[in-house]
C-alpha cells in the first residue's frame, strides 16, 4: 500500500512550488530545517492522500514517517491522528507510544503543530504529564516545541492554563525564536479560549523578561493601546 501512496505523492510533485516552500521552511545549511526535502504538494493534497490511505499498517506508517520527503512525514502524521481520534483506548495508547518512539522524525514546526496537541496532548488529558517536563528540558528544539504545543489540548478542551504556564516559565529564556513563537501562540490561545484576564496575570509577571517575539505573539489580539503599553514596558 505504501508503494501506491508514494506513487500518488510523486504524481502531485511540483518542483517550482517545492523550491519556494523549502525557503519558507528554512532548509538551508545551518537553518532549523536543514536537509528537509519538499516535493511541492499543498496541504489539502497531502490530506486527501492521507484519507485515501488511512488504513496503512503501523509498519508502513513508520517507514513513511522516516522519509526524507517532508510531505510523506506530514501524511503519516495525519494518518496517526486519524488512528488516535477514531481508535479505542488500546489503539490510542498504541498511537501515543508510537508517536514518542518516532519523535526524531517530527522535525519541522508544521509537523509539530499538526500533531503534538492531537496525540500527545490528547493522551495526557487525564494522565500523568511528566513526559511534558522531560520534553521541555530536551536539547532538541522540536521536542521542546512539542511540549509547548501539546498543552493546546488542555487549553481548548479543559479550559486549563496551568501546564501551559508551567512549560512557558521553564522555557522563558529559551534561545530559539520557534519556541518564543509557540509560547506566545499558546498564551494568546489562553486569552481566546479561557480568559483575557488569566493571560494577563501571566504576562504582568513575566512580560519584561520575555523575548519580544514571544510577547508580540501573546498580545496580538489586544487593544492597540494596551499592546503599545506592553511593548514599551509601561504596564503597572
Amino acid at each position: 500500500m505504501i508503494h501506491n501512496l508514494r506513487k500518488d505523492v510523486q504524481a502531485l510533485a511540483n518542483p517550482k512550488k517545492a523550491k519556494l516552500v523549502q525557503g519558507y521552511f528554512k532548509t538551508g545549511p545551518g537553518q532549523y530545517g536543514e536537509g528537509d526535502i519538499f516535493l511541492g504538494l499543498t496541504v489539502p493534497q497531502s490530506r486527501t492522500i492521507a484519507v485515501k490511505y488511512k488504513d496503512l499498517a503501523y509498519l508502513e506508517i513508520s517507514a513513511l514517517l522516516k522519509s526524507k520527503n517532508h510531505e510523506e512525514r506530514f501524511i503519516s502524521l495525519v494518518i496517526l491522528i486519524h488512528n488516535y481520534k477514531y481508535g479505542n483506548e488500546k489503539d490510542r495508547k498504541k498511537t501515543y507510544n508510537f508517536y514518542l518512539k518516532h519523535l526524531r522524525y517530527i522535525n519541522n514546526w508544521d509537523l509539530v503543530d499538526l500533531s503534538a496537541h492531537s496525540i500527545l496532548g490528547a493522551w495526557l488529558m487525564d494522565k500523568d504529564r511528566k513526559m511534558l517536563l522531560k520534553l521541555a528540558t530536551s536539547k532538541n528544539l522540536w521536542s521542546r516545541r512539542i511540549a509547548v504545543v501539546a498543552t493546546y489540548h488542555f487549553i481548548k478542551y479543559q479550559k486549563s492554563s496551568a501546564w501551559t504556564f508551567k512549560i512557558a516559565e521553564m522555557l522563558l529564556n529559551d534561545k530559539h525564536d520557534l519556541i518564543h513563537k509557540a509560547i506566545g501562540w499558546m498564551l494568546r490561545e489562553i486569552g481566546k479560549n479561557i480568559s483575557h484576564e488569566e493571560e494577563e496575570i501571566f504576562l504582568k509577571k513575566h512580560y519584561k523578561q520575555m523575548p519580544r517575539t514571544m510577547l508580540r505573539y501573546a498580545i496580538e489580539h489586544f487593544d492597540p493601546a494596551l499592546r503599545q503599553a506592553y511593548m514599551k514596558n509601561k504596564i503597572a
